[in-house]
């Protein structure tokens, strides 16, 4: 009938609520940073780093949205948003009638080279200065095998 939880150790629990706690504020800081330095809010700027991430600076709606982990609405709304700004634009695709690509735009491209230096900047002063490169590597590793095991599992 119904399974025992497999409730979190001392251990685990420490360690589960000290990454969250990590991702919360260094996330929200960051955000923080680059609306007040550039104008972008942390989900502009993490589509248009998928965007210039791609040859010609377009992708699907679809798979921005799986990158970025976004329901199909906020995905929508964001990228009118965004076009409002003219940040990037939405195209159709000829190929398939009910699909559409988004595309970064100069004035996105602009966005994003003049915010980068500040965030990169940021990302050093509040995180990896304060970690050793061994810590670095085991971070890059663990968040890689986790990322993947989550990829593994898309439905």
């Amino acid at each position: 009938m119904g399974e025992t939880a497999r409730w979190l150790t001392p251990e685990e629990q420490h360690a589960w609520r000290s990454f969250i706690r990590l991702q919360e504020r260094l996330g929200g800081r960051l955000a923080r940073l680059l609306q007040t330095d550039s104008g972008l809010s942390g989900a502009d700027f993490a589509v248009l780093v998928h965007l210039t991430d791609v040859p010609d600076g377009r992708q699907r709606y679809q798979d921005l949205g799986r990158a970025l982990e976004w329901e199909k609405s906020r995905m929508s709304h964001h990228i009118a948003r965004m076009a409002g700004r003219g940040l990037v634009v939405r195209e159709e695709c000829a190929e398939d009638a009910r699909g559409a690509f988004v595309v970064i735009t100069d004035a996105g491209r602009a966005a994003i080279e003049a915010a980068a230096p500040r965030h990169v900047e940021a990302v050093r002063e509040l995180f990896l200065d304060h970690v050793t490169p061994a810590e670095l590597r085991v971070l890059a590793q663990l968040s890689e095998r986790v990322v993947s095991k989550l990829d593994d599992d898309r439905p």
